[in-house]
């Protein structure tokens, strides 16, 4: 079972047949940009596109693995694609094919073709990509499952247990809740370990896995709370520059995303003390060996951080005086403030999560979402909302 990924789709959907412009596919490995692609094949289908004029390869499969620098995929365009009638090529998991580029950037000036690529680290874009086919593509940032779309692909009454699921086992599609537990914590350990193989450690010509292994749990251990390099070189012994280089690329193969800080009140960009979360929870858990812990409050947070990003918003952590706003997420109708908090239900904790949002004087919408199911409404102009009905309300 499947579930459609409308989002990312209509984006695709509008960039159809603008073969100037080379569509690039990015996100984690197992996030779904592979299913992504085929479900946009299916709709191409669906709307009259032969099969002869669809070219599909993906070079994780054996039959591609051949395929491995540009003079081979040259020659496989110039013997498969016909140079007259309008073609669709999709090319998946490009970063394995070296100087793959180069091709891509031949591919795009052929009249005829329209271009789809994916892959699994964001360097493809920021220096290989961007150099040779200078600037005329454009990004589907693909994330593991929203909870909406948790929720349509493992239907169930209680939503809240659901939410639980999605809390422990994360929103990769090919984890299935009802699995056996075992299993889905084998899983999301080798998706991980293959990750910093692949998509890591073999970017950065080293197979020094322990060091690298020791970052990602520190990071894992310390979602949503302020960190930076230097706390993390102190805390794991690793020397600052090898912290710095291995948490960038961790980053480019979207393991994690960095949410730096913002001053409100001087309305600027704060570099240092910044927060990571993590791009999926449940490989978060298994690689720090927690199942549903107590404290879910940081993993709340994580949760609400994925889906401002998922719908758009450009996420920062705020600072107003010597008070934190959880999240200044900015957006096409400006700045909207969140905080985050599993219960409001105490007077001190309404208090203090309140706080700063009644000492922020401008209009800009004021947001608390908690776990609680009563005390939600309005209050001196601050929302007060359920977090599960949230996430599954995109309006």
């Amino acid at each position: 079972m499947q579930v459609l990924r409308k989002d990312y789709l209509s984006l695709l959907e509008a960039g159809k047949d603008e073969n100037t412009v080379v569509k690039v596919i990015t996100g984690m490995r197992r996030s779904g940009k592979s299913t992504l692609m085929n479900q946009f094949i299916e709709k191409l289908k669906a709307a009259g596109v032969s099969d002869d004029r669809i070219f599909l390869i993906n070079f994780e499969m054996a039959e591609y693995k051949y395929i491995n620098d540009r003079t081979i995929l040259n020659k496989w365009i110039l013997d498969n694609i016909p140079k007259e009638g309008q073609c669709y090529v999709f090319l998946d998991e490009i970063q394995n094919v070296n100087d793959w580029e180069m091709s891509v950037s031949a591919l795009q000036i052929m009249p005829n073709c329209d271009v789809y690529i994916t892959g699994s680290n964001s360097k493809m874009l920021s220096s290989e990509l961007s150099t040779h086919i200078s600037g005329r593509y454009t990004e589907v940032k693909v994330l593991p499952l929203s909870f909406s779309e948790y929720l349509e692909l493992h239907p169930s009454d209680d939503k809240d247990s659901r939410f639980r699921d999605y809390l422990r086992y994360g929103g990769l599609p090919v984890v299935n809740p009802d699995s056996d537990r075992t299993f889905i914590e084998g899983l999301l350990e080798g998706i991980f370990n293959t990750v910093l193989v692949k998509d890591v450690l073999y970017r950065l010509k080293t197979d020094d896995v322990s060091k690298i292994t020791a970052i990602a749990k520190f990071l894992y251990s310390n979602i949503g709370n302020i960190t930076n390099i230097d706390n993390i070189a102190t805390e794991t012994g690793i020397s600052n520059p090898t912290v710095s280089k291995y948490v960038e690329e961790m980053s480019k193969a979207f393991l994690f995303y960095y949410a730096e800080k913002y001053d409100i009140v001087g309305k600027k960009i704060l570099k240092t003390n910044g927060k990571f979360y993590a791009s999926d929870l449940g490989i978060r858990n298994v690689i720090i060996g927690l199942g549903l812990a107590r404290d879910i409050s940081k993993p709340l947070e994580n949760v609400v951080f994925m889906e401002l990003l998922r719908r758009g918003y450009e996420v920062r952590i705020g600072s107003y005086r010597d008070w934190e706003v959880d999240f200044t997420a900015i957006g096409p109708d400006g700045v909207e403030y969140y905080q985050i908090c599993e219960t409001m239900l105490s007077d001190d904790t309404y208090k203090r999560e309140s706080r700063p949002f009644k000492a922020i004087k401008d209009n800009c919408p004021k947001t608390i979402l908690t776990l609680d199911k009563f005390g939600l409404g309005s209050d001196d102009g601050i929302k007060i909302v359920n977090l599960v009905d949230w996430l599954l309300d995109k309006n």
